[in-house]
Order: C-alpha cells, then sequence, then structure tokens
C-alpha cells in the first residue's frame, strides 16, 4: 500500500522529482514557487542530488543547460517574471536537444504583476517563449497528486524526447494542500541510452553539444529542419486531456489546470439545471489536443474557454475546430478566480 499524505502542490512537485531521480537542481526564489528551493534545499542532497540556489534566474538556466548536457536529469522552478528572464537560457536547451523539466507557477501579470494565481502565461509557454523556432511540451496539472503524477512523466518525456518540459501550474495550485499517494517511480523501458552526454571521451569519439551554427543553408537551416521533424513526431503521438460529460453535450467548456476544476462543478450544476454541459480539459497544452476538440465540434453547439487570463487558449480552440462553431471567452488576468455560479450563468447566456 503506498503513502499518502498531504503536500503543498509545490512540495508534491519536489517529492515527485526526487522520486523520478532528479540529479540537479539550480534556481532562484520567486513567489508563490519559494517552496521548491526551500524543499529541494534540504531533500535533493539526501537523496544524493546537487542543490544550487543560483546567483539570479538567468544563472539557474545555464545551470541546467550544462547539467543536462552532463547527462543529469536536471530541473529549475520559478513563476512568471523569473520564467520571462530564463527564456533565452531555454532556446538554447531546446536548440541543444537536451532534457529538463522546467516548473512555472504562474503569478498574475504583466509586469511585476502580483503574486496570486493566474494562468497569464499561456502563449509564453505554448510557443516557445524565447527566440527562434522551438516548441516546449508543456503539461497543466489541476490537483496536487496530478502534480505529482506528471512531474514523474515529465522527466521520462524530456528524455525520450530529448526536449525541455515545462508544467504550468499557477500560484494556487502550488499553494494547495491536498492528500498525495507517493506512488514509486519506475522508469519506462523506451527511453534511450544518453550516449550524446559530455561524460568524458576517453576511448570514444568526442560528443558536442552547441547551438551555434553559422553558416544558414549548410547547417542551421537542416537543424531548423531536423527540429521540426521531431515536433511534428510529438503533435502526432502525444495528446493528454480529460472528457468529462461529453457525449451529448450542446455546450462545451474548455478549461485546464485549476480553471477546469472550478468549470467540472460548473458542469454539473448546469445539467442538475437541464442544461448539456460538458467539460474538455486538456492536460498537453502542446501539442494541444486538436483532435478530441474538434470531434467535439461535430456535435456541440458553442463552445466557452474559462482561463484565469484575457483570453490566451481561445485561439487554439478557434484553431481546432476551425472556426466552425462559436467560440467564448469568460476570464480575466491579474489574480481572478471564475466561480461555479457565474459560469453557470456564462453556459446559460449560451444556451439563449
Amino acid at each position: 500500500m503506498t503513502e499518502k499524505i498531504l503536500l503543498k502542490g509545490n512540495q508534491a512537485l519536489c517529492e515527485a522529482a526526487i522520486k523520478a531521480g532528479l540529479n540537479f537542481y539550480g534556481g532562484y526564489p520567486i513567489t508563490p514557487q519559494n517552496e521548491v528551493p526551500e524543499y529541494l534545499s534540504s531533500k535533493l542532497p539526501k537523496a544524493g542530488g546537487i542543490f544550487i540556489q543560483a546567483e539570479s534566474e538567468l544563472a539557474a538556466i545555464n545551470m541546467v543547460f550544462g547539467a543536462s548536457a552532463a547527462g543529469a536529469r536536471a530541473m529549475t522552478s520559478s513563476s512568471s517574471p523569473g520564467i520571462s528572464l530564463k527564456q533565452e537560457g531555454i532556446s538554447y536547451i531546446a536548440a541543444a536537444e537536451l532534457p529538463c523539466v522546467i516548473a512555472n507557477m504562474v503569478r498574475g501579470g504583466p509586469g511585476l504583476g502580483n503574486i496570486a494565481g493566474s494562468q497569464s502565461d499561456y502563449f509564453q509557454a505554448t510557443r516557445g517563449g524565447g527566440h527562434g523556432d522551438y516548441r516546449l511540451i508543456v503539461l497543466a496539472p489541476s490537483s496536487v497528486q496530478e502534480i505529482y503524477d506528471l512531474t514523474m512523466k515529465a522527466f521520462d518525456l524530456a528524455d525520450y524526447w530529448r526536449n525541455p518540459i515545462m508544467i504550468l501550474g499557477d500560484g494556487y495550485i502550488g499553494q494547495m494542500v491536498e492528500p498525495v499517494e507517493l506512488k514509486p517511480y519506475t522508469q519506462p523501458e523506451n527511453l534511450p541510452a544518453k550516449d550524446w552526454a559530455l561524460t568524458g571521451c576517453k576511448g570514444r569519439e568526442p560528443n558536442v553539444v552547441k547551438t551555434l551554427f553559422l553558416y544558414p543553408q549548410d547547417s542551421l537551416t537542416k537543424r531548423n529542419i531536423e527540429l521540426e521533424k521531431k515536433y511534428k513526431k510529438i503533435r502526432e503521438e502525444l495528446s493528454l486531456y480529460e472528457e468529462y460529460e461529453t457525449q451529448d453535450a450542446e455546450i462545451i467548456v474548455i478549461a485546464y489546470g485549476i480553471s477546469a476544476r472550478v468549470c467540472k462543478g460548473a458542469v454539473k450544476k448546469a445539467r442538475t439545471e437541464g442544461i448539456k454541459a460538458g467539460l474538455i480539459r486538456p492536460i498537453t497544452l502542446w501539442p494541444f489536443p486538436k483532435k478530441v476538440i474538434s470531434q467535439a465540434a461535430e456535435k456541440a453547439e458553442r463552445f466557452l474557454v474559462v482561463e484565469m487570463s484575457m483570453g490566451q487558449m481561445v485561439e487554439d480552440v478557434k484553431l481546432a475546430i476551425n472556426c466552425k462553431k462559436p467560440v467564448k471567452h469568460y476570464g480575466f488576468g491579474g489574480g481572478w478566480i471564475p466561480d461555479v455560479e457565474d459560469i453557470v450563468e456564462k453556459i446559460k447566456e449560451l444556451k439563449k
């Protein structure tokens, strides 16, 4: 029987990372993810890993680059403005095809904003965020248990695809306390060997990890084409989502993370009032689960996107359904939290 304890979301992230074999963490404090470096500073060295509080976010992400290049399972974490500072390094890591995990417990923005939870970093996460043509695999947990489960999965996805993975939570879910089943970690058998890692080359040809390709036609263009082939394969093979009451739904609510938990309650209430509502919760924000949403558009009449931002995921929903059905947005940035009654009212408005 596995152990079940109360943990904050930030702490669950740490426990899962350690169990998944985290070797190196480099981070820098920022609210509301401060429990991550605090927890790991105590727990990770005892588990045989290396913890470093860097002098800045820029230093932290470049330390992750170096640790991953040496073959370590590496992770960093931050909240919105801190993730912005890491973007150059994240682009370098993606270009070098290095696996790592990056956790962003999103806070209100833009600018310095506030320390309340938000979902306003969707564009930054799903569009790459930094310079150049690259993608992150983005996972969006909706509970503390799912933070734990998806963090383990994130390390495996990173190694399998040789790509940085972003766990996109929000300040509320990072601070929320819930029971967590501390499931054991089992490494998948299909993970490739890290024969590209810089582990010393005595007895073999040296490995090279770089992102500088000076000649466009012969090298950089080819590199971009190779990366895009990988991203296409990821789009084809990876799609995680949850459906709730969608079989006969006339109105489909689309929400992720903590917003989806509120929306599930709203769908339940709408059903008791005779409204055929359903919920689709994307878990991979990139690749976005286009297929299931497109299929839902064959029967549903309207879509409602609920997001703790001014409306960023709306674009992906419209693209998924090819603008065949009306798509409305309900949400605000800056720390706003959706309410069941308000969402039900929005569903009723769409029904009219």
